[in-house]
């Protein structure tokens, strides 16, 4: 079994205006800890998320930290394998879990996003190294988020899968100690690591030791 991290940092393209801001994003998320990124670019053209996706890859081999940083593609197992990412995080609307497992191998992570207890049972069936759920908490992340699953939606995810659990949607400072409590093993965040990423990423830790 996996272990995760506390914090699952998710690096969304869509709130950057260049490639640069990317790039000085991630580099500030890893500066303040973080091992785990997961890439996110739901509109970007293929050639430039590749590009991107090379670019985060040969930072974090090489760049602000002796931490060993994993990198997850959102969605794309093409694009992990031509990036060299660790690993694929797939929602319902995309290919199966086993559909991805075929084409990244047994020895890249591979995470799958559930929403109700229904999508947590399945989940826990497939080769998933890991499950998310959530919405926990309201998010301005997506256009059209599924509905708000509170803690009571984590504690029920924890009794529902052996799996390593990742809560997501609307998690901040102010609230991830008691999602965690709750039974995440980890917390994916994007809003809330925007602004000043390295010292946010520090307080994260600080906070769910």
């Amino acid at each position: 079994m996996i272990l995760l991290p506390r914090l699952y940092a998710i690096v969304d393209a869509a709130f950057f205006p260049t490639s640069q801001a990317i790039f000085a994003f991630a580099d500030e998320l890893v500066a303040g800890g973080c091992t785990l990124l997961q890439y996110r670019n739901k509109g970007g053209n293929p050639r430039v998320m590749l590009e991107q996706a090379r670019e985060l890859r040969r930072r974090c081999r090489t760049g602000v930290s002796d931490l060993h940083v994993r990198l997850i593609m959102n969605d794309r197992a093409d694009l992990c394998l031509a990036a060299e990412f660790d690993g694929v995080h797939v929602g319902q609307d995309d290919l199966s879990p086993e559909s991805v497992r075929g084409i990244i191998g047994a020895g890249r992570w591979l995470g799958v996003s559930t929403h109700n207890p229904e999508q947590m049972v399945e989940a826990e069936r497939t080769s998933a190294d890991y499950v998310a759920i959530g919405p926990v908490f309201s998010t301005s992340s997506k256009e059209k988020p599924d509905p708000v699953v509170g803690i009571e939606g984590v504690r029920r995810a924890r009794d529902l899968t052996r799996k390593p659990l990742v809560a997501i949607g609307g998690i901040t400072r102010d609230n991830a100690a008691a999602v965690i409590a709750a039974g995440a093993d980890s917390v994916a965040v994007i809003s809330d690591l925007l602004r000043e990423p390295r010292k946010s990423a520090e307080e994260f830790f600080r906070i769910l030791r």
